[in-house]
């Protein structure tokens, strides 16, 4: 296995299963957690994770194939292509919108939805990364997901993104109504120094 990155959670290896290129998460120990914790952290992470990628590929979103689910490991297809934040594509945030509203329908809050955690292949638009996902009816995780989004493209990119969210997804008018209010606490209002 060749290692491509590591992040707080997690290292991401490259691998070969039955012939095949594989990305293998694993979710590595934490020395500074009681082994018990740790262990029971990780796995109850990698489940959760695995659990909200199979639920999201239900609902119509196009995510890396899961393969194989180990204690503290998940075995996916390997994606191709470029993340977003690198492929300025405009005319894709439509279809991302309409995506997110796919997995908030699910019940799937990603928990890091931003340009740097969407592959555009040859197939079009893969999220990937499910590392902080969860499955939840909460209109303020679902909020968030948008919040991220928005602070990470521009505003006509984020208008057309938010359109087909809104006519993709039933509870939408809740969740812009819950990110407006989001958008209004301090820590998420922009501060410029004057």
């Amino acid at each position: 296995m060749r290692k491509l990155s590591e992040g707080a959670e997690a290292r991401v290896y490259l691998a070969k299963m039955f012939g095949s290129n594989v990305v293998v998460k694993v979710r590595h120990a934490k020395a500074y957690r009681i082994m018990e914790l740790d262990e029971n952290l990780r796995r109850t992470r990698t489940r959760r994770e695995a659990k909200a990628m199979v639920r999201a590929s239900e609902a119509g979103v196009r995510v890396p194939e899961l393969f194989a689910l180990g204690e503290f490991s998940i075995y996916m297809e390997k994606v191709t292509g470029s993340l977003l934040k690198d492929a300025r594509q405009r005319g894709r945030y439509g279809e991302i919108g309409r995506m997110l509203a796919k997995m908030h329908g699910a019940n799937v809050i990603h928990g890091d939805f931003t340009p740097a955690n969407i592959m555009i292949t040859p197939s079009g638009p893969c999220v990937i990364d499910f590392g902080l996902s969860e499955i939840s009816e909460s209109a303020e995780g679902k909020a968030i997901d948008l919040l991220l989004m928005k602070r990470s493209i521009g505003d006509r990119d984020y208008r057309t993104l938010a359109e087909a969210y809104g006519s993709g997804y039933a509870g939408s008018k809740q969740i812009f109504s819950r990110l407006a209010d989001i958008e209004k606490r301090g820590r998420y209002q922009i501060r410029t120094l004057m």
